[in-house]
């Protein structure tokens, strides 16, 4: 890691991804003209053209930018400048064939899109390196140049190249040291499958060991962090003190652990894509867009709560939707306000810069639907009008939100490793199939709760709350959600004990503690090492085909369990939900008991929405506000700046208008008007508006 890496920039940078070199015309000076008058203060180039750096292999073109950057300085945008190597060149490709990827063993990605090449492979590695040190020695030193972005969206695909497993062969014995010790531990018995020598090691292709898989895909996360931090270390021997190094990406991303990619990085990037329109809806719930987008509000805001909990810190938005994205057939352009909603939410969580993909909207090539905030006329119109509002409001608020941390009434632990093994071998099936997105099912049903209750959360990955400790973390986090993290250590277990022990409230869910390090099941009573701190245990589990009601105790709405039962039987611990079945009825559905100095909730199932917000009130202390009872759609989202100001980030995710009088007085962060008690607040449809404490409460 940099000995001092640059600090996250004090004011929001706002701006858009830009591609000059797609244009069909020349109009550099005519799109900076527009994007100053719209407040875009910095623009990403440069990650998606080698064949235009190096058109012919070692002849280089690397004058064509320069004009656009000057162009930018001279308006005052800054650049963040990309290295192109996701996308090869065609001379590049037909030279060496042999760094394609491998999706099974031998079997190459065919050429025509992108990321198809084995980034570990020395081939590649040569040509990325030669181009990457003429693009950033050559624009190192120009003053509009911030930051780099190494890379893009690294991770789309698990190699199977016959380097990258004889690499893992490797790995395996500085692991394990010995095939004695592999046997043992990925329980290699089961169906003959001892091996005598690491030569008679099977390809992953068809492998059916879960302890297998595991270790193969931490390896592919591996391949791709050491990938992007050799790339950042190459680029550090150009850039200046005060420019950052940075990767994006989209997190869905199968070979990539964004925890491990982030350390070697100054600052988490990353794009998040949002369902729009009535996805944004309050209390919405809809089938997913697709695999770029999240759904509802919740969707939206976990995906901004993981963004922070990459480096627990303040992130960039390389890309977030403009207008349509992905294909032909999705076209879902946002009502009047979502982007500037969304926008605002990922501030209010800790984004530092909310940057557009992109600027037009393209007349050719895979993305020809992705909308940009030009359409494809290239005249400006809606979008445009409402991202220059945005620009405005950002500079309206200057440095006011330096140093922000967004608020956390609860911590929600995210486990990579479970997230992998529950992808090959899912709990949950979803039309007849195996549900590969069972993880994020149970995790995302728990988040929700919290932020349907009024609340907010911070998500940890288990390796960050480790390091913090049982007793930091019970001193930050009244509350911590640990749903769904099947895969733990024995001292991670420890962990969550001593939390509660040491006075925190710890949630457990399905499948917490299930299995060990190797994701080998636990030959223990379920909960595995938390049974008796729980007070309750379950020896059997359940799929549901159905949702299953579920009756909370100090709680009228209808609330329901979905997807899974475990079947909890108490025994010191206190029954506070039960199911409405006549078999799952003998079962707890949640389960409540004092530990040491706090206590363990047990949730034995999934939670629907309204079950999950009923808990999430039941654990949480009341959430305050200046701004009372607030209407059903409205949600609030806050923070503390470095100046020590909170900062209230108040939405109406409903296309009526909601209004209601708050208790206390506040300020407009963005005009600076003083609003007195007893105020009859409004906000349009579709709105959001910035509050910050009075200076009286401030002092």
């Amino acid at each position: 890691m940099p000995a001092a890496m640059p600090a996250p920039p004090r004011q929001i940078l706002f701006g858009v991804a830009y591609y000059p070199e797609y244009h069909q015309s020349e109009r550099v000076n005519l799109d900076l003209d527009l994007m100053a008058d719209a407040d875009i203060t910095v623009i990403r180039v440069g990650e998606s053209v080698w064949s235009t750096w190096e058109p012919r292999e070692g002849v280089f073109d690397l004058e064509w930018l320069e004009r656009v950057l000057d162009a930018a300085h001279e308006r005052g945008i800054a650049v963040i400048l990309g290295t192109p190597t996701y996308a090869v060149p065609p001379w590049l490709q037909t030279a060496h064939p042999e760094i394609a990827g491998e999706r099974r063993t031998g079997e190459k990605i065919a050429w025509g899109a992108r990321q198809e090449v084995d980034y570990s492979h020395p081939a590649f590695r040569y040509y990325a390196e030669r181009v990457i040190r003429r693009i950033v020695a050559r624009y190192a030193a120009h003053p509009a140049v911030i930051g780099y972005q190494v890379d893009n969206e690294p991770g789309l695909e698990l190699l199977h190249n016959h380097g990258v497993f004889t690499k893992f062969v490797r790995w395996l014995k500085e692991r394990y040291g010995d095939v004695d010790t592999l046997n043992r531990e990925w329980g290699l018995t089961y169906w003959s499958h001892r091996i005598a020598d690491w030569s008679e090691l099977w390809r992953p292709d068809g492998n059916t060991f879960p302890q297998y898989d595991l270790a193969w895909r931490r390896f592919q996360a591996l391949i791709t962090t050491d990938f992007i931090s050799w790339q950042a270390n190459i680029v550090r021997e150009y850039a200046l003190d005060d420019q950052f190094v940075t990767t994006c990406l989209q997190y869905p991303r199968r070979g990539v652990d964004d925890r491990t990619v982030f350390e070697n990085l100054d600052i988490t990037s990353g794009n998040p894509y949002y369902g729009m329109q009535d996805r944004l809806a309050h209390g919405k719930e809809l089938s997913q867009l697709n695999y770029w987008t999240t759904t509802g509000v919740a969707g939206l805001f976990r995906q901004a709560d993981r963004l922070y909990s990459s480096k627990q810190g303040r992130y960039l938005i390389t890309e977030t939707n403009a207008q349509a994205i992905d294909a032909a057939e999705s076209n879902h352009p946002p009502y009047p306000g979502q982007l500037r909603q969304a926008a605002l939410a990922f501030v209010s969580r800790g984004a530092a810069m909310i940057e557009y993909w992109h600027w037009h909207t393209l007349p050719y090539g895979a993305e020809t639907y992705w909308g940009g905030v030009l359409p494809h006329s290239l005249v400006p119109g809606r979008v445009y009008r409402e991202v220059a509002a945005i620009g405005a409001q950002f500079a309206a608020l200057g440095d006011a939100l330096d140093g922000f941390v967004p608020d956390a009434d609860a911590a929600v632990l995210w486990s990579t490793p479970s997230r992998y093994a529950m992808q090959f071998m899912p709990p949950f099936s979803r039309d007849g199939r195996a549900d590969d997105k069972s993880y994020e099912h149970i995790v995302d049903a728990f988040h929700r709760g919290i932020l349907d209750a009024g609340g907010q959360s911070r998500i940890l990955h288990v390796e960050q709350a480790a390091e913090l400790g049982a007793a930091e973390l019970a001193a930050r986090f009244p509350v911590l959600v640990a749903a769904g993290a099947y895969v733990l250590t024995d001292a991670q277990i420890d962990v969550l004990r001593d939390y509660a022990r040491l006075g925190g409230h710890l949630v457990l869910g399905p499948r917490t503690a299930y299995a060990d390090h190797e994701a080998r099941a636990r030959v223990q009573v379920a909960p595995p090492g938390l049974a008796d701190a729980a007070g309750v245990s379950y020896e059997e589990f359940s799929n549901l085909e159905t949702a299953l009601p579920v009756s909370l105790e100090g709680a009228g709405s209808a609330a329901s369990g979905r997807l899974w039962v475990d079947g909890l039987r108490p025994d010191t611990a206190e029954v506070v939900a039960r199911y409405h079945h006549p078999r799952f009825g003998d079962f707890a559905a949640v389960t409540e008991s004092v530990w040491g100095s706090g206590r363990i909730t047990v949730v034995g199932t999934v939670p629907d929405p309204t079950l999950a917000a009923d808990l999430a009130r039941r654990l949480l202390a009341p959430v305050r506000t200046p701004f009372g009872a607030v209407p059903e759609a409205v949600t609030i989202s806050s923070g503390v700046a470095g100046s020590g100001r909170r900062y209230w980030f108040v939405f109406n995710w409903s296309g009526d208008a909601a209004a209601w009088s708050i208790p206390a007085d506040a300020v407009d962060a963005v005009s600076g008007e003083r609003i007195s008690a007893d105020t009859e607040l409004a906000l349009t449809a579709w709105d959001v508006r910035v509050f910050t404490q009075t200076e009286e409460a401030g002092a």
